[in-house]
């Protein structure tokens, strides 16, 4: 192990910045001495792999070091205020945010949903908390083989109901896929070989035909004079495989995207560009296209997405991006991460707001527990629910839950608007405030003034949200007439 690796996985570095690390590293090395992991290795490779994973999607100096450091005040006898006196009150901050979280076991033993609360808290004041314990858990995940069966079963839970979706939620796709694919044997072993061997089969079928593809698409690019491009194709994460199996009662012939073709360009005009190549090569399949470029999801994502006829009875996915969207789609919001003189080492503020908006609502919405249990057993269900999209009249993306009402949406814009919802309009359609969304539905809410919720609302609405200002507002009531009669 040497902190060169480390620096060198950094493509914009100072010689502050490096020396930084390395007086990292040395602490670290000094505070773990004498530590062994159960594989019998020394203790040290845990915090040097998940530096190396900071460094690898190009997080900045302060956060790698801090990802060298977040196991010291856990593990050792070192203190906060030895790390603020070494390294700064910033990198203590960054370090103490993932300690909170170290104790915390998930199934089978005390839930300690309170270091959960604190994690947020911290999260919320800095979105490189949860970087740096994501980076960990990965090389935690990837080396369970070393850890007793119940062990095993319990952290990769975890990992698939917790860090999973907080990555997927972060737009950090490979990270997410990683992370999944590092858990899924232990958590279903049976349907991990099943998945194992259906992509196998399959997946020679489809990268053939994809390489047919590729020859064709390369060589009408060329005639366009499209000429900085890059084509590859990607297959799809096991886990991310299996849930979607399940969607289609095991059935592997109706997935398009088990490899998917990626075409890279420089522009967004040269994207769309390349979708019309495509679709005068190869018939498009109806309803497949998906926009995220125009219509971007809330985590971030961007490019653009159609499946085609290939002419032998099959179909396949093909992706459309700049490099700039490919490298967001594999790094989220840590692709953000800029230097300057004012916010060195920070994320970009503007850049990541829509990203991080999410984790102040956590802080909020988990406010509405009581108990510790009952909390950590509803952020599972949040995190890992499924999603739909839906639209304003303006075009902005509301996200929300499956079989969410328009009064869910009501409530998702401001709570005023929710509190006053008289009627929806779902694709320019009257509709109930209780009817159910799809996924692209564009919602319309109609306010009354003279409108209020009633206790039947509660049974219209899905969210936490919705049924949080619904509950506050009965409260209200009940409270005036109690004072009325009084």
């Amino acid at each position: 192990m040497d902190p060169k690796e480390i620096i060198d996985r950094l493509r914009q570095i100072t010689t502050e910045e490096a020396a930084l690390i390395r007086r990292a590293f040395a602490f670290a090395t000094a505070a773990h001495k004498g530590q062994k992991r159960l594989s019998g290795e020394p203790y040290l490779i845990h915090p040097f792999h998940t530096a190396l994973y900071l460094a690898e999607i190009q997080a900045d100096s302060q956060t790698v070091a801090a990802g060298l450091l977040h196991d010291t005040i856990e593990d050792t006898t070192t203190t906060a205020e030895q790390l603020e006196r070494e390294f700064g009150a910033e990198i203590a901050f960054l370090v103490e945010g993932v300690t909170k979280l170290g104790r915390l076991k998930y199934r089978g033993g005390v839930r300690h949903a309170e270091s959960l609360r604190k994690l947020f808290l911290a999260m919320a004041e800095d979105i490189r908390v949860i970087m740096i314990r994501l980076a960990d858990r990965l090389h935690n995940v990837r080396t369970l083989q070393h850890l007793p069966p119940e062990k095993q079963k319990r952290i990769a839970l975890e990992t698939l109901e917790i860090y999973a979706p907080l990555a997927n939620r972060l737009g950090i796709w490979r990270l997410k896929g990683m992370l999944e694919d590092a858990s899924f044997p232990y958590v279903y072993p049976n349907e991990y070989k099943q998945v194992v061997a259906l992509r196998k089969t399959k997946g020679k079928e489809t990268i053939k035909r994809l390489e047919k593809i590729y020859r064709a698409l390369e060589q009408a690019l060329a005639t366009r004079q499209i000429k900085n491009y890059q084509i590859d194709y990607r297959v799809k994460y096991l886990y991310s495989l299996y849930v979607k199996l399940l969607r289609k009662e095991m059935n592997i012939d109706d997935i398009y995207d088990i490899s998917a073709l990626r075409v890279v360009v420089e522009t967004t005009d040269e994207c769309y560009q390349v979708l019309g190549i495509i679709h005068g090569l190869w018939r498009p399949i109806p309803g497949r296209l998906k926009d995220y470029i125009a219509i971007p999801k809330p985590n971030g994502y961007q490019s653009i997405h159609t499946s085609i006829f290939t002419g032998d009875g099959c179909a396949v996915e093909i992706q459309i991006r700049t490099a700039r969207m490919q490298h967001e789609a594999e790094f989220g919001i840590a692709s953000h991460f800029v230097y300057d003189e004012t916010a060195k080492g920070r994320p970009d503020r503007n850049q990541t707001t829509n990203r991080s908006n999410w984790i102040k609502e956590l802080v909020d919405w988990q406010k509405n527990f009581k108990t510790d249990e009952k909390f950590v057993g509803r952020l599972t269900d949040r995190l890992t629910q499924e999603k739909i999209f839906v639209f304003t009249p303006k075009g902005e993306v509301v996200e929300l839950p499956i079989d969410a009402s328009p009064l869910d949406f009501a409530y998702a814009i401001h709570s005023d608007i929710g509190d006053r919802a008289a009627g929806a309009k779902i694709n320019q359609k009257m509709s109930s405030l209780g009817a159910k969304l799809r996924d692209d539905d564009v919602v319309e809410i109609i306010v009354n003034k003279n409108n209020h919720p009633t206790a039947k609302w509660l049974e219209l609405t899905k969210t936490a949200t919705a049924k949080h200002h619904i509950r506050n507002f009965l409260a209200k009531q009940q409270e005036k007439i109690k004072e009325k009669n009084s």
